[in-house]
Formats: structure tokens, C-alpha cells, sequence
């Protein structure tokens, strides 16, 4: 026991405080990293990774010579397969660091509007998909938030117009040459029109949701997005947010749930009342 302790003691005493802050700083890194995929397939790749490990350190162990071979080889090749196989997942993590208190400190491109701007365009997004609702035309809206979709914005053409009921309308109307494909919001902004999004891959999906409802779906799951739906069979207004599609919505449920989605949380109440006063003063007039 004494030589335990006195190597502890001798332990102790060469550790210095940037040792103890890098040892820190590396198990909250470890940590965040395990938050951030334990929901997801590559959680499943590092279980696979830390069980090759074992069983690499207890063939070094035994002397099993050509286990230990085949196994060093594939941790050599590892590295560049995980890149392939996972890069939509890796995009993801990136993407969450970015949308992190770290990221938003060095976003230089984000707009704010204030509380007029947001109701307008609130406003106009509604109307336009309500209207597009009820003369059953097909539709598919997409509206930014802190990921940036250029690369999915130049596969249409590039509008940058002002965002107003009749232009989105007139934008899907059938055998038009943008109506096929969606349009992209940033801002205040109709970014882009005629855009290309690419489909979920989800197959646990119902058959009854056609290219446009699983684009929506797609393209969410890659990136913070708020995607607007509208079917071209029933009408049915749809809204997908991270990789979920929720259907069926009126006009009252849809402006909600685009209120909530663009209002960042931390002021969400707050805005939300005084866009609902502004509009109660309104009707009063």
C-alpha cells in the first residue's frame, strides 16, 4: 500500500494545472460528441470501432499473428471508409458545432428583421400556401434558418425578390417553367425558384407521400429548414422540421407553426405577443 501511494504521491506532484484543464477540455469534448450521436448510426460505428480495439489488444495479447494482421490492416483503411460510409452523419455533427454558442459567435451572414418584417413575411408565406391549398397546386417552400442552401439554391434559378402571395402563386403554376421544383426563402427574400432537393432515404415512410413530400422530408433532415407543402392530389398543406412531416394543417395551425419554427426559443413568447397585438389592433380598426 505504501508504494501506492507513494506513486500517487509522485503522480500528483508532475501533474500540472494545463493538465488538468487539457484532461478536461477532452472529456467534455468526448462527451458532447457522444451527445451528439448517440441517436444516430454512428453511434453504432463507434461501438464497432471500440470492439475492434478490444479484440486487436487481446490478439496482441495471445500472439494470434494473423488476426492481429487482418486486424491492423482494416484499422489502416478505417478512417477513410468511416468518411464514406457516414459522411451524411458526419455533416451533421459539423453542422450542430456550427449552429452551437461557439458557431453563432463568428456568423457573419445571418439578418435580423424585426418584428414587422417577420409578420409580413409570415404573413405573404401563409396566404400563398392557403391560396395554392385551396385551388389543389402543387407546392413546395423552403425556408432557411442558420444552415445556408445556396448549393441546393443554384440548381434553380436565382430570383432574389421580394416575397409577396401573388409571386409565389404565380411561381407554381402549373406547366410554368419553375413550378416543378421549390422555392427558397432566406430572409426576407425569395431567394431561388425551380430548386432540386434531394430525397429522404427514409423507408419507413407511408406510400401515400409522393416525390414532393419526401423531397420536403430530405432536404430537413439535412440541414435546420422549415419546408412548406402543398399537395397537388388533396391540397393538404404539410410542414416538415428536422426529418418529421407533420400534415394536414389549416391556416391557423400553419401560422403557428411557422411562428414558433422562425422566432428564435429565447424570444419566442415574447414576439409572439407582440405580433398578436399588433394583429388584434389591426382587426380592431
Amino acid at each position: 500500500m505504501e508504494r501506492i501511494f507513494d506513486y500517487l504521491g509522485k503522480f500528483i506532484q508532475l501533474i500540472k494545472v494545463t493538465d488538468i484543464i487539457d484532461i478536461v477540455i477532452v472529456a467534455v469534448l468526448i462527451y458532447q460528441i457522444l451527445k451528439m450521436i448517440r441517436e444516430t448510426r454512428t453511434m453504432q460505428l463507434v461501438k464497432g470501432i471500440a470492439i475492434l480495439l478490444v479484440v486487436l489488444q487481446i490478439s496482441t495479447w495471445l500472439n494470434f499473428t494473423v488476426i492481429n494482421y487482418i486486424l491492423r490492416n482494416i484499422m489502416q483503411v478505417g478512417l477513410f471508409m468511416v468518411v464514406v460510409i457516414f459522411q451524411p452523419e458526419l455533416r451533421s455533427i459539423l453542422e450542430k458545432v456550427g449552429h452551437s454558442k461557439v458557431g453563432k459567435l463568428i456568423d457573419f451572414s445571418a439578418i435580423q428583421m424585426n418584428d414587422e418584417k417577420i409578420e409580413k413575411v409570415i404573413g405573404e408565406l401563409v396566404s400563398a400556401t392557403v391560396n395554392l391549398s385551396q385551388t389543389k397546386t402543387g407546392a413546395l417552400i423552403v425556408l432557411e434558418r442558420e444552415t445556408k442552401l445556396g448549393d441546393v439554391g443554384d440548381t434553380g434559378a436565382i430570383l432574389n425578390a421580394e416575397i409577396t402571395a401573388a409571386l409565389l402563386e404565380n411561381i407554381f403554376v402549373p406547366n410554368t417553367p419553375l413550378h416543378d421544383g421549390a422555392v427558397i426563402i432566406r430572409d426576407d427574400r425569395i431567394y431561388s425558384a425551380g430548386c432540386v432537393l434531394p430525397l429522404t432515404s427514409n423507408k419507413n415512410l407511408s406510400r401515400e407521400l409522393g416525390t414532393r413530400h419526401r423531397a420536403a422530408i430530405g432536404v430537413s433532415e439535412v440541414s435546420d429548414c422549415v419546408v412548406l407543402v402543398v399537395s397537388e392530389e388533396t391540397g393538404k398543406i404539410s410542414i416538415a422540421i428536422n426529418g418529421t412531416l407533420t400534415r394536414n394543417l389549416n391556416e391557423n395551425t400553419l401560422k403557428n407553426a411557422i411562428e414558433r419554427a422562425l422566432l428564435k426559443p429565447a424570444k419566442n413568447s415574447s414576439k409572439l405577443d407582440k405580433i398578436k397585438l399588433r394583429r388584434r389592433n389591426k382587426n380592431e380598426r
